[in-house]
């Protein structure tokens, strides 16, 4: 009878699995390509305006949507509850550790701003940053990806949700937190090559140079070089430091030329010992992962393709369609607060 009994949960359990991932598969397939194509017929073009007059600024910016995007789409599906701001009575996902060094908030306030002039709540914040972070991709030299769009946005944004993977991570811790939200290894080590652009402050590392694991050691596996050269950029913490705009950056390709370009340098670097995050390095050591950089490096074309992929992929993930959710008229706030 018990094993029946346990035979029989299993089996519940496994169902519930499905119906949820068919559920969100249902959500997805309910997005769909132009969607304000009658409603608002610029709002894409506004979007990748504004967003190309501040790339021209600051070619870091892409990288700056895409960690933004991941992390929406990560806690709560892509909601945009990342962008909304703390209250009184709510401390919200922004101030939350992996979040606070986030950036590219007001150039998503700047381009809802100009949407609500010429489309009054008509645009969600989620599509809006969604279709920023797709249009950065190709300011970088990706694909430019044809993006479905549809997206609500929710109305719920807690500081102890947030449960980002970290860069400490092993590569079977990620590939199960990825597994949470319906994305696979493949999807994971995909991803993880928007690294190849942008910049990391030395605090998300800097273990890895002086005490791995508690050891007092540097990481054996990375190169002795690029060992001095990152210990050039970020010295030894004498205590910790709390202050983030102080703490030292390196791009996230310390040594190539082309830190702002979305290509494999990424995957090569990672194969040569060089990846400055602990689990980018460890992409290198799972049979795997190996064999999807090593592809990735001999073939740029189907890593910008299988990037696309991804992207859309991760874009998909818990959204809100029809009547959920809301769409809101200021980004960092909801339109009722008394919904939250």
């Amino acid at each position: 009878m018990r094993a029946e009994a346990s035979q029989m949960a299993g089996l519940v359990l496994a169902c519930l699995v499905v119906l949820v991932v068919a559920l969100q598969v249902n959500k997805a397939l309910s997005l769909e390509l132009h969607f304000y194509r009658n409603s608002c017929p610029q709002a894409e073009l506004v979007v990748k305006r504004i967003a190309q007059k501040h790339f021209s600024n600051d070619p870091s910016l892409p990288a700056g949507f895409l960690r933004l995007h991941f992390h929406d789409c990560f806690i709560r599906g892509c909601d945009a509850s990342v962008l909304i701001d703390s209250t009184d009575e709510n401390v919200a996902e922004k101030e939350a550790p992996p979040n606070l060094t986030l950036r590219g908030f007001e150039v998503i306030d700047e381009i809802k701003s100009e949407l609500e002039k010429q489309c009054k709540g008509i645009v969600s914040c989620a599509d809006i940053l969604a279709l920023a972070t797709r249009d950065g991709v190709a300011f970088a030299g990706g694909s430019a990806y044809a993006l479905p769009t549809g997206r609500r946005d929710g109305t719920i944004s807690i500081f102890s949700d947030v449960h980002i993977p970290g860069p400490s991570f092993s590569i079977a811790d990620a590939s199960k937190a990825f597994q949470t939200i319906n994305l696979d290894l493949t999807d994971l080590t995909t991803l993880l090559g928007a690294h190849a652009i942008g910049f990391c402050h030395c605090g998300f590392f800097v273990q890895r140079l002086y005490n791995f694991r508690g050891s007092g050691l540097s990481d054996p596996s990375m190169d002795s070089n690029f060992l001095d050269f990152l210990r050039k950029s970020c010295p030894k913490p004498v205590e910790q430091n709390t202050n983030i705009s102080a703490d030292p950056k390196v791009f996230m390709t310390a040594k190539t030329s082309t830190p702002f370009k979305l290509d494999t340098a990424f995957y090569s670097g990672l194969l040569e010992e060089e990846a400055v995050l602990q689990l980018d390095q460890d992409l290198a050591f799972t049979d795997i992962t190996r064999k999807i950089a090593s592809d990735y490096v001999n073939r740029p074309k189907m890593f910008r393709r299988k990037f696309a992929e991804a992207m859309i992929k991760l874009g998909n993930v818990g959204v809100l369609t029809g009547q959920e959710g809301e769409i809101r008229l200021n980004c960092r706030r909801v339109n009722n607060p008394t919904s939250q």
